[in-house]
């Protein structure tokens, strides 16, 4: 198994909608494994195959004690919404705005052997779920900001101190992967 590079936002792959997954054999397991270690290294919720440059439907997590992967994701939404709460994503280091989400989630998909997964839940679980569903959309939490804080976050994110958090975010990561991670941004 391996720590992954995580992408950082400005790339193209986390902007662009990921492809179903055909293929269930041991590049996909190793994926899945890769995947779960980099989260698990990264102290993330939640990490999608884009963010590790990867553009396949599939994503990890581990929420509230549980943890698995969904492999091609299909999200069942309430129509009511949850209280706001601040998300960050892996993708975007250094900030975090209160994101609408809906209140409960149903992801259905399969894992990597392609036996059928069901998860569903309320509150970060569901929050959880929706985000690292964007991501194989190509869309960012930022996307789903409104009023003030979407106009701060891309205040921020077009100033020059955060392309230093995202240095200093990309330089603390490749300790973990040594030379073979990421370039300056």
């Amino acid at each position: 198994m391996a720590v992954l590079a995580i992408r950082i936002m400005g790339d193209p792959v986390l902007r662009t909608r990921a492809e179903e997954v055909t293929d269930f054999g041991p590049e996909l397991h190793k994926l899945v494994r890769d995947m779960d270690e980099t989260m698990e290294d990264v102290e993330g919720a939640g990490l999608a195959a884009p963010q590790v440059g990867v553009g396949l439907r599939v994503f990890t997590f581990q929420i509230e004690g549980r943890r698995g992967h969904i492999v091609n994701p299909v999200l069942e939404l309430s129509e009511d919404f949850q209280a706001d709460r601040i998300e960050g994503c892996l993708s975007i280091p250094g900030l975090g705005y209160p994101v609408p989400r809906r209140r409960w989630t149903r992801a259905t998909g399969v894992d990597v052997d392609g036996n059928p997964v069901v998860v569903e839940g309320e509150g970060f679980l569901a929050r959880c779920l929706q985000h690292e569903t964007d991501h194989l959309d190509g869309i960012l939490y930022i996307d789903r900001l409104r009023g003030e804080d979407k106009k701060d976050a891309l205040r921020k994110i077009r100033n020059a101190g955060y392309n230093r958090v995202a240095q200093t975010t990309v330089a603390t990561r490749a300790k973990s992967l040594g030379s073979a991670f990421g370039t300056a941004l």
